[in-house]
């Protein structure tokens, strides 16, 4: 990781623009303009934050709290950031906002390809837990569950 100080924020609306750049180069099916949308503006359950590096979105990451546990719903990075330790910056982020609102479990799927992703779930605490069967549509690749308990 390096040095970096990263601007982490609250997402919100005037950031779906940057936001969908990021996920359009990070995934290969992006949610939509209209479900980012849904979720910043309209879901009481979810949390999003954005990295910004020189006034920048760079990337993001967001959550849905649920009774007392989160659910990670994406972590995203452009490309020509990753490795500089903003994902991990993110995911601290939200752990910590989850705590704040009464969660005691954070949980997450990660394709079981994604080696890279999985290092630092495990770094951050995360355990695996079980396996998603086809959960991924464009490549009907498996998920692996994570859970870290004790926000």
């Amino acid at each position: 990781m390096s040095g970096r100080q990263w601007v982490i924020r609250p997402m919100t609306a005037d950031d779906i623009d940057a936001v969908l750049k990021v996920e359009q180069a990070s995934f290969t099916m992006p949610w939509s303009r209209a479900a980012f949308t849904a979720e910043v503006v309209d879901n009481d359950l979810a949390y999003y934050l954005v990295g910004e590096a020189d006034g920048t979105v760079v990337g993001y990451a967001g959550m849905w709290i649920i009774l007392d546990e989160a659910h990670v719903t994406n972590v995203a990075v452009l490309p020509a950031y990753r490795g500089q330790g903003l994902g991990e910056q993110l995911l601290t982020a939200l752990m910590a906002d989850a705590k704040k609102r009464g969660a005691l479990s954070m949980t997450l799927e990660v394709r079981v390809s994604n080696e890279g992703a999985q290092r630092l779930y495990r770094r951050l605490g995360f355990t695996p837990r079980g396996i998603r069967k086809q959960y991924y549509s464009d490549t009907k690749e498996d998920a692996l569950i994570m859970w870290k308990e004790g926000l």
